[in-house]
């Protein structure tokens, strides 16, 4: 029988305020139910884990983001932004509405 282990994954503080600091630059209130950390899944007795990201929901979009990494995505994995244009992301998202 597979057993599937699942450990949280707290989001780091550092990643949290630059979210944080993107936000408030665009003038958006975070709000942090719309926070959902992510998880870690380890299939017991294998070598196989699936580190599962960070969901931010900001202005009805879903953000993934990992900690340590310098990449954000929008929606699902397919296309990475650089997280160092996260506030011109949300930026330009924020005036298309």
């Amino acid at each position: 029988m597979i057993s599937i282990v699942k450990k949280k994954n707290k989001i780091k503080r550092e990643l949290l305020s630059k979210i944080e600091w993107a936000c408030s630059l665009n003038a958006i209130k975070l709000e942090h139910e719309m926070i959902f950390e992510g998880c870690l899944r380890i299939i017991e007795h294998t070598n196989l884990a699936y580190v599962e990201p960070h969901r931010v929901i900001i202005k009805d979009k879903l953000f993934l983001f990992f900690n340590e990494c310098d990449y954000f995505y929008v929606g699902d994995l397919r296309y990475k932004y650089p997280l160092s244009q996260l506030k011109d992301y949300i930026e330009r998202l924020y005036c298309s509405l």
